[in-house]
């Protein structure tokens, strides 16, 4: 469906928890969050039901996040049920792939098309600096399970950060030319614990695009968040995402479920809604979710007020 702005929206972003396995300094607080009652959290049912409604309207793009929705029992059975949705084109999940190896093959019979893995070093002893106890030998094992299973596209997420891994941004851009693998690079966002870092360690993908005049454009989707490049020789492309330097707002295409049942029309905004009050009668489900795309603003406004709005942090959001 349009939103009052004119944009189609079709992506739902659907966050399934807000409790990860990992620590990431810029994203979870250093002893984690508090648990949640089991009533505070969509269950299974609940979330397909969403997504269900959401069909209806246009959506046909399903991405699973968390926190880490791996940690979830049974999230193949959602993604299963959300597969035999016959409007529902492409489902994805982003994940810190820790977990990655011993569910890769479930996760593919179950409809999972493709997979972005949030990876911020290529170091051993500073992925786990960084994610406060990690082990990347397990990422490695994931990411190598997946491309056995043939799940791509396979894309990396790296959020950039002066003198924390900015010395690493050459050797992530080379991993597009051995493997089958895409990298996208992340501007680090005023939000959250990222707030804390965002005046030391914040970098535009413009200062890192000049770096490299082997980069060379490649054309993407209108939709799309990232400016993509390539190396001439290169398997996979290089992207930037920029909701700093380089809002790609008036092209947004989608909206967000948290794993609490709000709806979050735009990551940065106040504005959400409580869908779980609604979850009872398909036809109000159904009104509120459309009410709620079509409102959707215009545009966030951290570049100016250099913070989000969001009323939520981004490991309940799902990004």
């Amino acid at each position: 469906m349009l939103d009052k702005h004119g944009r189609k929206i079709n992506y739902l972003r659907v966050s399934v928890t807000d409790r990860c396995n990992l620590r990431c300094v810029y994203c979870m607080p250093k002893d984690g969050v508090i648990k949640k009652e089991h009533d505070s959290i969509m269950r299974y049912e609940e979330i397909f039901s969403v997504i269900k409604s959401a069909s209806v309207l246009g959506i046909d793009k399903i991405r699973f996040t968390g926190g880490e929705p791996l940690i979830l029992k049974d999230i193949d059975r959602l993604i299963y049920n959300t597969s035999k949705i016959d409007s529902i084109k492409d489902i994805a999940m982003t994940t810190n792939a820790i977990l990655l190896e011993d569910k890769a093959v479930e996760l593919k019979k179950a409809g999972l098309k493709r997979v972005n893995i949030s990876l911020d070093s290529l170091k051993k002893d500073r992925f786990r600096n960084i994610t406060r106890g990690g082990d990347i030998d397990k990422v490695f094992k994931g990411i190598d399970k997946a491309l056995s299973l043939g799940i791509k596209p396979i894309k990396i997420n790296t959020v950039m950060m002066r003198g924390i891994n900015d010395d690493e941004i050459k050797d992530f851009m080379n991993l597009t030319k051995e493997y089958p693998i895409s990298v996208r690079f992340i501007e680090l966002m005023p939000i959250g614990e990222g707030s804390k870092l965002y005046k030391d360690s914040y970098i535009s993908s413009e200062e890192v695009i000049s770096k490299y005049s082997d980069l060379i454009p490649v054309k993407s989707n209108k939709s799309s968040t990232a400016q993509l490049y390539k190396f001439s020789k290169s398997k996979e492309n290089v992207g930037f995402i920029s909701p700093m330097s380089c809002k790609f707002c008036s092209n947004c295409n989608r909206v967000r479920l948290t794993a609490e049942g709000t709806l979050k029309p735009c990551l940065h905004s106040e504005k959400e809604v409580d869908l779980k009050k609604y979850l009872k009668d398909s036809e109000s489900l159904l009104s509120k979710i459309n009410e709620n795309i079509y409102n959707k603003p215009l545009e966030h406004h951290m570049v100016e007020e250099k913070k989000s709005n969001s009323k939520k942090m981004m490991y309940q959001i799902g990004g």
